[in-house]
């Protein structure tokens, strides 16, 4: 009984001071990994998709588009850091904006600034700020720590426990668990459904990055609307870990004022 106690004492002692509150969002996230890390198997998981699937030609109209509302989104996120005097917390960030040939609707972002759009989501987006507003969703899963926070609850769940200063490059296990969160042959996309905690964070700070940027924060309330049109069968709200198209509308609603402060401002 005792050696339980004192396990269940150890565990609570990791859980604690693996816990390091949010600087945006100011919630408490699990951190077992450090971030560096997770940028570094980025790279070679992002390196291995672009090889192994048809990457549009950097100069055509489409691609341009990705790269130019890529880099005003990554802007913008630099901007709102330093303006809080944390210029460091996208140390390691190196942008890569790319769009790949997929009748996919899907977009993604993997930590240090990995992203890629797929061509399908563009018919949907159908234009350049509604493509803002999907890209600030991604970008913001990756900057506030979201796959990190997925990465250090599968490492608990399977006992890992704290890895401290070993390279997770050198740990197959630890490769195994970041392939499995970021599998871009996936269904559901390339970061496995986050809960409904990280996605109601993903619009609030995604929408504020696309204003910095400079684009309209209410064209997210249409682009939502028509992905909702697309129909297909979806799992009751609490079966699901992302909002349900009505209740993400009405939260974005609630947001827009907010929003609608940062667009006014990067306007003048």
């Amino acid at each position: 009984m005792k050696k339980y106690f004192f396990i269940a004492i150890q565990l609570m002692a990791v859980l604690f001071s693996a816990c390091h509150r949010n600087a945006i969002t100011g919630r408490s996230q699990l951190s077992l990994v450090p971030e560096s890390e997770m940028q570094t198997l980025a790279i070679t998981q992002y390196k291995t998709f672009l090889s192994s699937n048809k990457v549009a030609p950097a100069n055509t109209k489409d691609a341009e588009m990705v790269k130019r509302v890529g880099n005003k989104i990554a802007m913008a996120i630099t901007k709102y850091y330093t303006n809080l005097g944390m210029p460091d917390a996208l140390k390691g960030y190196n942008w890569e904006f790319n769009l790949v040939e997929s009748k996919e609707i899907n977009a993604w972002c993997m930590p240090g600034g990995k992203v890629v759009v797929y061509t399908g989501i563009l018919p949907i987006t159908q234009n350049e700020t509604a493509l803002a507003i999907v890209l600030g969703h991604e970008i913001t899963h990756a900057v506030v720590g979201h796959g990190r926070e997925r990465m250090s609850q599968q490492l608990l769940a399977q006992g890992i426990g704290v890895i401290g200063n070993i390279a997770l490059s050198n740990n197959q296990q630890t490769v195994d668990i970041f392939n499995q969160l970021y599998t871009p042959t996936a269904e559901v996309g390339v970061l496995l459904p986050n809960s409904r905690r990280q996605e109601a964070e993903a619009d609030h700070y995604g929408l504020i990055f696309a204003a910095i940027a400079g684009y309209n924060p209410e064209e997210a309330i249409p682009f939502w609307k028509r992905m909702a049109a697309l129909g297909g069968e979806k799992p009751p709200v609490w079966l699901s870990d992302h909002p349900a198209d009505e209740q993400r509308i009405q939260s974005l609603e609630a947001l827009m004022p907010e929003a609608k402060k940062y667009y006014l401002a990067a306007k003048h």
